[in-house]
Protein backbone atom coordinates (compact mmCIF):
# COMPACT_ATOMS: atom_id res chain seq x y z
CA UNK A 1 0.00 0.00 0.00
CA UNK A 2 2.86 2.28 0.71
CA UNK A 3 4.35 1.74 -2.97
CA UNK A 4 0.53 2.86 -4.32
CA UNK A 5 0.36 5.55 -2.16
CA UNK A 6 4.04 7.19 -3.24
CA UNK A 7 3.19 6.11 -7.11
CA UNK A 8 0.08 8.28 -6.30
CA UNK A 9 1.89 11.22 -4.73
CA UNK A 10 4.22 11.15 -7.69
CA UNK A 11 2.12 11.22 -10.32
CA UNK A 12 -0.40 13.77 -9.43
CA UNK A 13 2.61 15.87 -8.03
CA UNK A 14 5.48 17.97 -9.54
CA UNK A 15 7.60 19.15 -6.55
CA UNK A 16 9.00 17.07 -3.71
CA UNK A 17 7.20 19.20 -0.87
CA UNK A 18 3.28 19.05 -2.22
CA UNK A 19 1.73 22.57 -2.07
CA UNK A 20 -1.85 21.18 -1.90
CA UNK A 21 -4.16 18.88 -0.87
CA UNK A 22 -2.48 15.65 -1.97
CA UNK A 23 -5.65 13.60 -0.92
CA UNK A 24 -8.14 15.45 -3.67
CA UNK A 25 -5.55 15.34 -6.06
CA UNK A 26 -5.31 11.68 -5.84
CA UNK A 27 -9.14 11.74 -6.05
CA UNK A 28 -9.09 13.90 -9.13
CA UNK A 29 -6.62 11.23 -10.74
CA UNK A 30 -8.43 8.34 -9.67
CA UNK A 31 -12.16 9.45 -10.83
CA UNK A 32 -10.46 11.24 -14.34
CA UNK A 33 -9.04 7.39 -14.86
CA UNK A 34 -12.40 6.23 -14.54
CA UNK A 35 -13.95 8.63 -16.78
CA UNK A 36 -11.32 8.20 -19.19
CA UNK A 37 -12.00 4.24 -19.00
CA UNK A 38 -15.54 4.16 -19.14
CA UNK A 39 -15.67 7.35 -21.79
CA UNK A 40 -14.06 5.21 -23.89
CA UNK A 41 -16.12 2.30 -23.39
CA UNK A 42 -19.30 4.12 -24.43
CA UNK A 43 -17.77 6.01 -27.27
CA UNK A 44 -16.80 2.49 -28.75
CA UNK A 45 -19.95 0.80 -28.09
CA UNK A 46 -21.68 3.97 -29.98
CA UNK A 47 -19.32 3.04 -32.90
CA UNK A 48 -17.85 6.96 -32.59
CA UNK A 49 -14.16 6.04 -31.84
CA UNK A 50 -13.08 9.10 -33.69
CA UNK A 51 -13.92 10.73 -30.20
CA UNK A 52 -11.45 8.84 -27.95
CA UNK A 53 -8.63 10.72 -29.11
CA UNK A 54 -10.61 13.77 -27.55
CA UNK A 55 -11.24 12.38 -24.36
CA UNK A 56 -7.53 11.06 -24.29
CA UNK A 57 -6.36 14.80 -24.79
CA UNK A 58 -8.69 15.87 -22.19
CA UNK A 59 -7.50 13.46 -20.22
CA UNK A 60 -3.80 14.82 -20.63
CA UNK A 61 -4.55 18.09 -20.02
CA UNK A 62 -6.42 17.95 -16.86
CA UNK A 63 -3.40 16.05 -15.72
CA UNK A 64 -0.95 18.54 -16.78
CA UNK A 65 -2.72 21.03 -15.32
CA UNK A 66 -3.32 19.03 -12.04
CA UNK A 67 0.43 18.70 -11.79
CA UNK A 68 1.94 21.95 -13.39
CA UNK A 69 -0.82 25.14 -12.57
CA UNK A 70 -1.03 24.65 -8.95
Amino acid sequence: MKTVMRWFKWITNNESTPRHEVEFDIGFFVVNTIALVVGCYFIYTLGEIQWIAFLIIEYNWALDNMRHNR
